[in-house]
């Protein structure tokens, strides 16, 4: 025996929009924009193509500072020091250490990398 679903949908909703992949992906600066192959900020999602996008969530770095590393590990390149209160938009949590972008929701150039989660407000 089969059940059919009737998909009722308001009217008062505005129409999904579709996207569709009509050029290749842009290559970007992976230091400076936050794109993985598996994870990307949510205002790339025009540019390139990854399985999954997040919206960043806001932290503050902790007043001992930390440093901003190229990996998810104590043993990668540090690639910045971080002041206490500097800004974070962090994207993935995992692992003891958060991957994301330095500054405010606003800033598109901040450098992109691993801090420690334990550093982080």
């Amino acid at each position: 025996m089969t059940r059919e679903t009737e998909l009722i949908v308001d009217p008062s909703l505005p129409a999904l929009r579709k996207f569709t992949l009509s050029v290749p992906s842009t290559r970007v600066d992976p230091l400076r924009r936050p794109v993985r192959g598996d994870l990307a900020h949510i205002r790339c999602a025009g540019d390139v193509f990854v399985p999954h996008y997040a919206v960043p969530m806001p932290f503050v770095v902790g007043p001992d500072g930390a440093s901003l590393h190229l990996a998810g590990n104590a043993g990668s390149q540090v690639l910045a020091a971080l002041a206490g209160g500097s800004a974070f938009q962090a994207l993935d949590i995992a692992g003891g250490w958060v991957w994301g972008q330095v500054g405010g929701p606003d800033d598109e150039d901040g450098l992109v990398g691993y801090v420690p989660q334990g550093a982080l407000a």
